[in-house]
C-alpha cells in the first residue's frame, strides 16, 4: 500500500515553470482563477466568492496535504514564482490501489501556450517516481475537449464514459475518466 509522505514540500521546476506549496498569500489570485467563469465552465460546481471561502477552501487543501492525503501545486512562472497562474494536484487517492486522481486549472490568459502540459508532465512524473503510483485519472466533462486533447497528449488514456453520474444545480451530467498507467522499463 502506498504511504505518500509529502514533508518536505516537493517542489517541481520544469523549462519554465515552478510548482510550488500553496500559501494564504495566494488567495487573491486563487480567487481570480477559481470565480473566472472560463476556467469554471466544465467544473459543475458553485465558484468561491469571496477571500473568506478562498481562505477555508486552502485550510482543507493544506490539512490534506498535512495528512498526506493529497497534494495541490500552484503553477508560477520561475520569474515570477508569487504569481499564481494556475494549479494542478493529486487527490482522491487510493492508497489500497496505488491510484490517484489529477486536475488541474489554468488562468484563460495562459492557455494554449503549452504551460498546462508541462506542468501535467512534471506532476505525473513525480507521482510514478516518487509517490509510486501505478496508475493516474482524470475526470472531465466530456465538452471539455482541451482537456481531452491534453491528456491524450500526455499519455492517458479513455478509460470510461459514465453518463449522467454527476449532479449539480438541478442537472444530471455525464464525465469521461482518462487514465494513465505506470510503464516499467
Amino acid at each position: 500500500m502506498l504511504s505518500p509522505n509529502f514533508s518536505p514540500f516537493p517542489v517541481l521546476e520544469t523549462e519554465r515553470l515552478i510548482l510550488r506549496c500553496l500559501t494564504y498569500d495566494d488567495a487573491p489570485l486563487m480567487l481570480a482563477l477559481r470565480s473566472n467563469e472560463s476556467v469554471n465552465n466544465y467544473l459543475n460546481k458553485k465558484p468561491e466568492k469571496n477571500i473568506a471561502e478562498i481562505n477555508a477552501k486552502i485550510k482543507d487543501i493544506l490539512e490534506n496535504l498535512k495528512k498526506n492525503e493529497g497534494i495541490f501545486w500552484v503553477i508560477a512562472f520561475k520569474n515570477k514564482p508569487a504569481a499564481l497562474i494556475g494549479a494542478i494536484g493529486y487527490w482522491r487517492m487510493q492508497p489500497q490501489d496505488y491510484r490517484a486522481e489529477v486536475g488541474y486549472m489554468l488562468h484563460p490568459s495562459h492557455w494554449q501556450k503549452g504551460i498546462m502540459k508541462e506542468a501535467l508532465h512534471a506532476v505525473v512524473e513525480y507521482g510514478f517516481k516518487e509517490i509510486n503510483l501505478h496508475s493516474i485519472e482524470a475526470n472531465i466533462n466530456p465538452d471539455n475537449l482541451p482537456s481531452a486533447s491534453l491528456l491524450e497528449s500526455c499519455g492517458f488514456i479513455q478509460e470510461a464514459y459514465h453518463r449522467e453520474n454527476f449532479f449539480y444545480d438541478g442537472v444530471f451530467y455525464d464525465s469521461i475518466i482518462y487514465s494513465r498507467i505506470k510503464i516499467n522499463v
